[in-house]
């Protein structure tokens, strides 16, 4: 079935009206008269219409339907890596269901973006995150900020359970270890995955970094930063779902 993103508010409409990007999708679509098509506004709610031909316009065929929010929301900081690569990392991101994505500007970063270019970039990348959820079945879009500091990255970790990819002395446990064993401790409701830039984090951020977020080990193998960034939160993910499985047998 084909998706389209809508604003909250039409979804509540019998006849809701889309954007204009949504509208160009609907028209290379090109659906016939009464194929059923899904709205989604990116916060959970979703409403099945119909296509009508004569007015080509969506008819709603069924009530909103709301999806509950993951129980733990899941922060990506991930380090801006070049190009095609970043867009890959926001969309698989969203696949994964993140709630949140804060692009990192640190001192080995080798993308460097202007104040002036943040505001376009984070509208540019809220759309690759946007279709990344329309494709996959989403419901829930993160929101994706401005790019920001290493330095302001760190204080908004400081709110969350963060696990990051780091080489240190002693060995870092494996992810999944480190986050069942956080588990174990503490029910998180905000947990996030830090993952450097390509030159790897400098002493200093990686020293700052530890003082807040729980090293760990992403394998035996150096991976490229937007691997790193896929595999932890498929990591992370899974030890979250598995977990409030395990939680709603016991119950």
């Amino acid at each position: 079935m084909h998706r389209l993103a809508a604003a909250t508010h039409e979804l509540a409409r019998e006849r809701p009206a889309l954007s204009a990007e949504a509208m160009r999708h609907l028209k290379v679509l090109r659906p016939k008269d009464g194929e059923e098509i899904e709205l989604f506004d990116g916060c959970g709610a979703t409403r099945l219409c119909r296509y009508d031909a004569r007015a080509k316009e969506l008819v709603a065929a069924a009530p909103v339907v709301v999806r509950a929010a993951r129980r733990v929301r899941v922060t990506l900081f991930a380090c801006v890596t070049k190009g095609a690569r970043w867009d890959w990392t926001v969309e698989k991101a969203t696949e994964l269901g993140v709630a949140r994505i804060v692009p990192v500007l640190s001192a080995r970063t080798i993308v460097r973006i202007g104040a002036a270019e943040r505001a376009a970039k984070r509208e540019r990348w809220q759309k690759i995150a946007e279709e990344a959820a329309r494709q996959s079945d989403a419901v829930w879009l993160p929101e994706v900020s401005e790019p920001v500091t290493f330095a302001a990255a760190l204080e908004r970790v400081k709110g969350t359970t963060c696990f990051v990819g780091a080489l240190t002395e002693p060995k870092s446990a494996p992810l999944a270890a480190a986050v069942a064993q956080a588990l174990e401790k503490t029910a998180c409701a905000d947990c996030a995955l830090f993952v450097g830039p390509e030159g790897d984090f400098t002493p200093d951020e990686l020293a700052a970094l530890v003082a807040v977020a729980v090293p760990t080990s992403f394998g035996e193998t150096i991976l490229r930063a937007e691997t790193a960034a896929i595999y932890g939160l498929s990591v992370l993910t899974a030890a979250l779902d598995a977990a409030h499985a395990k939680g709603a047998n016991t119950r």
